[in-house]
């Protein structure tokens, strides 16, 4: 699993590559640690290389998304697969987030 963040005209993005598993939960927690100063700053999760995700990366999904909403900002998925569409639609997911 490898993560890459870079501030993108007014946005955080973080770009997800890999599988985004129970093994790799704790390194990815600590990687998106950097999207909490997103005060003033929209989020954009980018999936496009995103191969999996698991019960743990749905948790950092919706840590993500609880830290921003307090602070004003949106919290944008894109790039999701046909695979990870249907993870989040089963999960109830694609109610919380918005999408690119």
């Amino acid at each position: 699993m490898k993560t890459t963040f870079k501030e993108e005209n007014t946005e955080f993005v973080m770009y997800f590559e890999g599988r985004l598993d129970t093994a790799a939960a704790p390194q990815t927690e600590r990687d998106v640690q950097v999207l909490n100063e997103c005060q003033g700053h929209d989020i954009v999760l980018d999936c496009t290389s995103l191969e999996y995700i698991s019960s743990s990366g749905l948790r950092i999904f919706l840590a993500i998304l609880k830290n921003a909403k307090p602070k004003g900002s949106k919290v944008f998925i894109r790039g999701l697969n046909d695979d990870l569409r249907q993870v989040f639609a089963m999960t109830g997911f694609t109610n919380l987030f918005e999408f690119k």
